[in-house]
């Protein structure tokens, strides 16, 4: 394992300062390379995007990585290191691109879209986007006052992540107090143009 994240960055076009950050985590067996493909489908010029490697192999290919183990006989591990080194790396952005957490959101897909919403619902993030993910055990216990705007999205015919983890998601977020926007999509455990869109109007709204 990382003693820290390593990860792609694509920056604005222009000169200037980013406006904004968006992280985006991959899924299992994922790595960063994979969620770069889809930046141009976006089109937000003005942002920068941090595309962080997950800190584990994965067992079944060389170049995937993991944010934990998802095999039942080791099951979350290394979940709790994982965590730590996101929370530590997305807290040392603003000193690196000037961007403050209040103006970052971060994103997820899969295993990325559960770390994203284990990691954000407990940093002051712009926002949070959870792509075809899922809950954590013990989120339904976080108590603070306030939480990001969080958008989950998920596929009717996801037979990896199955259409109700994003249910209870929705539910157990909305309990704690979250401003949800959820929107579901005739598709399968997938990333779509149709998601996209959503993201970048989530995006723009959130950032303005």
């Amino acid at each position: 394992m990382t003693a820290t994240l390593d990860f792609i960055k694509f920056s604005p076009k222009t000169q200037q300062n980013p406006s904004a950050l968006i992280v985006t985590l991959h899924g299992w067996g994922a790595n960063a390379q994979d969620v770069a493909s889809l930046l141009p489908y976006l089109n937000l010029p003005d942002y920068e995007f941090l595309l962080p490697n997950a800190p584990y192999p994965y067992p079944y290919s060389p170049t995937g990585r993991a944010w934990y183990d998802l095999r039942d006989e080791n099951m979350y591990e290394g979940l709790t290191e994982s965590r730590q080194m996101l929370i530590d790396w997305l807290q040392s952005l603003e000193s690196v691109t000037g961007v403050p957490l209040s103006r970052t959101i971060l994103s997820g897909f899969s295993q990325g879209g559960a770390m994203t919403l284990d990691v954000g619902l407990n940093l002051p993030l712009a926002g949070l986007v959870v792509m075809s993910g899922y809950l954590h055990p013990g989120i339904e216990k976080l108590k603070h006052s306030s939480f990001p705007s969080t958008l989950i999205m998920h596929g009717r015919q996801d037979q990896v992540v199955p259409l109700p983890a994003a249910i209870k998601a929705k539910a157990v977020a909305e309990s704690l107090g979250v401003a949800v926007d959820y929107h579901e999509f005739d598709m399968g455990h997938e990333i779509s143009p149709e998601m996209l869109a959503v993201l970048r109007s989530f995006v723009l709204n959130t950032i303005g």
